[in-house]
């Protein structure tokens, strides 16, 4: 005997549809869309929070656009600024700075892995895949224990930064200030933001090598990128490097060596510092190696410096850190990877190796990829700045390219035009400054959602001539 079913109308079943297009609107966007609505709302949330009257000095021209610029900066640890940080905004607008750089440079998703931690909730696969695009890990498996090195790690780095330069602003300013000044640029320093709230940057502590040496030592350990250093602190353990550590270790030790030399090449041993003795012009331009690479702390005035060194700082914040670090740009082992397959095409290999080790194909197509697409980027936005920025017409090219890439590699320096840019144009580097620090690659395939998808037939294969 059959039975009568009762289908649902046609009023219940649209009910029930506009119903799970609500509910399950988060769990169908893709890891990459995730990622950048994340960051999104933390700038939106940092800039709302700048605008409230404790944050800022009363009786300053102070716009909505400030804040956003401001918070969409630190979060993505730039250092580019509108306004000054020292004196526009008051401390607690200070501390909220000083908690978003800390958010950019730890990524967002740490902050969710660690209420789960401390709820002792079982993480789903979805924030997993997130924390895993986050650090750009190879595996699932290893999402907590990387989590827990990162804030580990993290905590003890900025703690032990803090006490060492403690003594120094202390001394300075005074116990309060000094103090809440040692937290600050520790933190700083290791997200490599450049955001400084001392009354000249670093230029202050230009004579004191200790000091300077503090904060590139925060510098290095935040744009090693914290896989690698997991790698070294499990190595008297494992008594192994990943191909990945060893790529990134020597990538950033040649970097930092190398733009010494070519700095002390082209400022000739700081020669316009007359008040500096030759081994403190030596060691300030190991300090501008190390950080106009990836942080954007400066002693001196950027824009005086000759063009040659314009060009190789440029360079250098193009490359920026380590993926998986606090630093930008298309990163050490994008650069390595595309050296060796360069190498290994001058030689007439097949093979790119290193290390006893071969490179996958994937590997080599994302390199060049991401240099193809950031450079494209860099040159679409720098023409659009050139195209509507009146105050760069008296200025050459590099006024405005060095700001782009700036933005882009997150360093923070800059030749002076951001404070003077229009609001289209402040538009326009907090585009680069964002994607910048979420990705190329995870900006592409938010707004592309790309998947993987292979065709079911090929082409004839037939060669161009090149070169």
């Amino acid at each position: 005997m059959s039975r009568k079913i009762d289908l649902p109308s046609a009023a219940e079943m649209r009910k029930f549809h506009d119903y799970s297009q609500r509910r399950f609107f988060w769990s169908r966007i893709s890891m990459p869309q995730r990622l950048s609505l994340g960051f999104l709302t933390v700038i939106t949330v940092g800039a709302l929070l700048l605008m409230l009257p404790i944050s800022y000095v009363g009786g300053r021209n102070h716009t909505f656009m400030d804040a956003l610029f401001t918070a969409t900066s630190a979060a993505s640890v730039t250092g580019l600024t509108v306004v000054d940080t020292a004196t526009h905004w008051t401390t607690f607008g200070q501390t909220i700075i000083m908690i978003l750089i800390e958010i950019g440079a730890l990524g967002f998703m740490s902050f969710s892995v660690l209420l789960f931690t401390a709820t002792r909730r079982q993480m789903d696969l979805r924030s997993k895949m997130m924390v895993q695009e986050v650090y750009n890990l190879q595996s699932l498996y290893d999402t907590r224990a990387v989590f827990g090195y990162v804030i580990k790690l993290s905590i003890a780095i900025q703690f032990i930064g803090t006490i060492l330069l403690a003594p120094f602003f202390i001394h300075d300013f005074g116990w309060g200030r000094g103090a809440f000044y040692a937290i600050f640029h520790a933190i700083s320093a290791f997200g490599n933001s450049g955001f400084s709230i001392l009354p000249k940057n670093t230029a202050e502590y230009v004579n004191q090598p200790f000091v300077l040496a503090i904060i590139a030592a925060l510098v290095i350990a935040g744009s090693l990128g914290f896989l690698v250093w997991r790698d070294v602190l499990l190595y008297q353990k494992t008594h192994r490097l990943t191909l990945h550590s060893k790529l990134a270790l020597v990538m950033t030790g040649a970097l930092i060596i190398g733009g010494w030399l070519l700095f002390e090449l082209t400022e000739r041993n700081l020669a316009f510092a007359k008040g500096l003795s030759p081994v403190m012009r030596v060691f300030d331009t190991l300090f501008m190696s190390i950080s106009y690479r990836t942080a954007g702390f400066t002693q001196f005035d950027v824009g005086g410096l000759g063009s040659a060194t314009i060009l190789l700082t440029m360079m250098l914040m193009y490359i920026g850190g380590t993926p998986g670090s606090t630093a930008g740009g298309i990163k050490t082992t994008t650069l390595g990877v595309l050296i060796l397959q360069t190498h290994a095409a001058l030689r007439g290999k097949k093979d790119v190796t290193f290390a006893h080790r071969r490179l996958t194909q994937e590997n080599i197509m994302r390199a060049l990829l991401l240099v193809c697409v950031s450079l494209v980027f860099l040159g679409i936005l720098s023409f659009m700045l050139m195209l509507t920025q009146s105050h760069a017409a008296n200025h050459g090219l590099e006024y405005v390219i060095f700001e782009v890439v700036s933005a882009f590699a997150t360093a923070g320096l800059t030749l002076g035009l951001t404070p003077h840019l229009t609001t289209f144009g402040q538009l326009v580097i907090m585009l680069a400054m964002f994607i910048g620090r979420v990705g190329i690659y995870t900006v592409m395939f938010s707004i592309l959602n790309v998947h993987d998808e292979a065709a079911p037939y090929r082409y004839p294969e037939e060669s161009v001539i090149i070169g």
